[in-house]
């Protein structure tokens, strides 16, 4: 029995209070089930603007999409967490990353690292996390326990490991760092290299109790009776993908709203993504699409 769907969107535009609200309330009224905050400067900051989510809905999880680790002191995270978990009466869900993008950490003054120790600090953050939110002696304490559900977000092979162990949720950007391009410029995965993926964390997730939720972050969605001219543009613009592999890529929705939502059957039926996250631009273009899978 496949994993019921489950649907997040990825809000990285603040203009004032207000209207963050109303997109909040916007995406509870189109049935979105988790509201998802990036970690980038220039972005919102993650804590502050779920907190502010969470007031203005009643139903929808809220979480990070993902933290990029290098900003955080594991101390001082698990007490945002344990904040922002009280604060939000449990509807938090922490999802963590090395962080991929060399200039923001230099403009915050922060030290980069090689990709080995980025993921060694991740999954000391991990650890440290487990161990001060379990402790019934921290305080503040989250509201679940011992902590709010982990989500890991990556693709290499320390970070599905360290995923299939210790993380609840998966999460498969579907993206790698573009070649000869500036560091932390990505392109898409074409399917077969994410299915590599797919099949590595399994291989990893074997062994496992319970099986882990999988995401997916789909990067583009659009609505046309034409999914090849579609997949044409797409193409076009460089992410890393010809017109036929933008046909397949799992991070690209094409087609009108029954056609992307057989795509999302398929693609749960084939590498097992059942928690579906969209970007902000697209809330209302994927509204009609969720509609088709409700309770599926």
């Amino acid at each position: 029995m496949p994993r019921p769907f489950r649907f997040g969107i990825n809000m990285f535009t603040l203009d004032a209070g207000a209207s963050w609200r109303q997109k909040c309330r916007r995406a509870e009224e189109l049935g979105y089930d988790v509201l998802l905050v990036p970690d980038h400067l220039g972005m919102p900051a993650p804590f502050p603007a779920l907190i502010a989510a969470a007031e203005a809905t009643e139903r929808p999880r809220v979480g990070t999409f993902v933290l990029n680790v290098g900003f955080w002191n594991p101390a001082l995270l698990a007490r945002e967490v344990a904040t922002a978990d009280a604060l939000t009466g449990g509807r938090l869900e922490l999802g963590l990353g090395t962080g991929y993008v060399r200039a923001e950490h230099e403009t915050a003054g922060l030290p980069w690292g090689s990709p080995g120790e980025r993921v060694d600090h991740l999954a000391r953050t991990v650890e440290e996390l487990d161990r001060l939110l379990g402790d019934p002696e921290h305080v503040p304490q989250p509201t679940q326990r011992p902590r709010p559900p982990l989500l890991i977000g990556g693709n290499g092979p320390r970070m599905l490991r360290l995923a299939a162990r210790r993380a609840e949720i998966a999460a498969f950007t579907g993206g790698r760092q573009a070649p000869g391009g500036p560091e932390g410029t990505l392109e898409l995965l074409p399917a077969e290299a994410l299915a590599a993926s797919v099949e590595r964390y399994r291989s990893f997730a074997a062994d496992r109790p319970e099986p882990a939720e999988l995401n997916i972050l789909v990067q583009r969605v659009v609505a046309t009776d034409d999914r090849r001219a579609a997949a044409r543009e797409c193409a076009a613009l460089g992410v890393g993908l010809d017109e036929e592999q933008a046909l397949d890529a799992p991070t690209l929705l094409l087609g009108t709203p029954q056609q992307m939502a057989e795509q999302l059957r398929e693609r749960r039926e084939r590498y097992g993504f059942s928690y579906i996250t969209v970007l902000d631009p697209y809330l209302e273009a994927f509204a009609p699409v969720l509609e088709e899978l409700k309770g599926e």
